[in-house]
């Protein structure tokens, strides 16, 4: 599958640069090509050395709470609801704690935590993998459930906002917090599907209407304070949150006497190790986003949205902001470029940058986290994940536009 992929980058990006060369008289669309495959071959390089620093201090802290026992009390406490959708896996082994670890992490909007106990989690799901090189289901489901961007306090979203001066910077705190279960659902039923997973299970069912009601509750919680008061709560709730990790880990490793300083130095010396088995992942992947960016194949895609949506008199403000909505899947700094700019164009509290700022907190770099996932244990056949990935983004996009209109208008 990625190899297909990756080879389809490259195709697509030279039809859409021959189309305008020939179409528009374009050549430097080639030279733009080339800038971007050494543009993202040193992005690459700064990308591995940020999870250098944030993949030996988090790993570090995690083998503590390893040895502390708190990893296997949460593979203990989830393993009944795991065995349901993850089977292979079983009920009390130390993958289950870390990917609860790392969903309450993306949860709480906490990426630099998520991303190292995430790519802990699929390294513990590859020690059950009988394949050394093709994904498992367990691998599968845990990468679309990450791609599929469930997030409760989109902080980041809401100083963007700030930083363009909205009044209500949580405007679109429900919006957001709507899209995105729309799209971790639409994932989940994805790869249900696929792996014949047991939905009408009753402890599942209960699992799934616990966190509708929890959710919803906490919706109703928030509803009630001020948009000030709302943005503020969401930056302390996740900072006290990711030291307050720290402190229990610490805590209870202390009371276990583990010896934390030795503990935290063999964690982090297997952070840095994932770190480097990355590059060339990264370099691979990341190059051929660029290249099909540089190419102008999104903006062809663009105008035959926009094509379609004239020809059907639909109406058209949401195509201003489907160049988020675009760029998402392959560069969450490209997307974010699209934000402020679709803010600046259009207004912060119009409705194209209420829609572009939805899109922003309930998608993902879908392609990033593949390469960074899969790569950080090998695994080169991927079978359904990008697909079921890719169907989540899709129904982000889509609730994310509904949401809006409903809205907003």
């Amino acid at each position: 599958m990625l190899n297909r992929l990756w080879l389809g980058f490259f195709v697509v990006a030279t039809l859409a640069a021959l189309a305008r060369w020939v179409g528009a008289g374009d050549a430097g669309v080639f030279a733009a090509m080339i800038a971007a495959l050494f543009d993202m071959a040193r992005l690459s390089v700064e990308v591995m050395i940020l999870l250098f620093g944030t993949l030996t201090l988090w790993l570090g802290f995690l083998r503590i709470a390893e040895r502390a026992g708190l990893v296997e009390w949460l593979a203990r406490a989830l393993g009944p609801l795991f065995a349901r959708v993850m089977p292979e896996v079983p009920r009390d082994h130390p993958a289950i704690g870390l990917i609860t670890l790392n969903f309450a992490a993306n949860a709480l909007g906490l990426d630099n935590a998520a991303t190292p106990i995430g790519l802990r989690a699929m390294r513990e799901l590859q020690t059950l993998n009988p394949s050394t090189d093709t994904a498992s289901n367990a691998q599968i489901l845990f990468l679309v459930l990450n791609a599929s961007s469930l997030t409760l306090l989109p902080v980041s979203i809401f100083m963007y906002r700030v930083q363009q001066g909205a009044p209500d910077p949580a405007l679109v705190f429900v919006p957001i917090l709507l899209a995105t279960s729309a799209s971790t659902l639409a994932g989940f039923l994805a790869v249900a599907l696929v792996q014949r997973i047991r939905l009408r299970d009753p402890l599942l069912l209960v699992a799934l209407l616990a966190a509708a009601t929890l959710l919803s509750a906490f919706i109703t919680v928030l509803l009630r304070l001020p948009a000030t008061s709302l943005a503020s709560l969401s930056s302390l709730l996740g900072n006290l949150t990711l030291f307050g990790i720290i402190l229990a880990f610490l805590a209870v490793g202390a009371w276990r006497k583990v010896p934390v300083y030795d503990s935290f130095v063999d964690g982090a010396r297997q952070g840095f190790e994932v770190a480097r088995d990355l590059l060339p992942y990264l370099v691979a992947m990341l190059c051929a986003i660029g290249v099909l960016r540089a190419s102008g194949a999104l903006e062809f895609a663009l105008d035959g949205v926009r094509w379609l949506a004239q020809t059907l008199h639909l109406d058209t403000r949401f195509i201003d902001a489907l160049p988020t909505a675009l760029v998402k899947p392959f560069s969450g700094s490209a997307a974010r470029a699209m934000l402020i700019d679709t803010m600046q164009a259009h207004g912060v509290d119009s409705f194209q940058a209420l829609l572009a700022a939805t899109i922003q907190g309930s998608t993902e770099t879908t392609f990033y986290v593949v390469a960074v996932y899969f790569g950080a244990v090998g695994i080169r056949r991927v079978r359904h994940a990008v697909g079921c990935a890719l169907f989540a983004d899709l129904a982000g996009v889509l609730a994310a536009i509904a949401v809006c209109y409903w809205f907003f208008g």
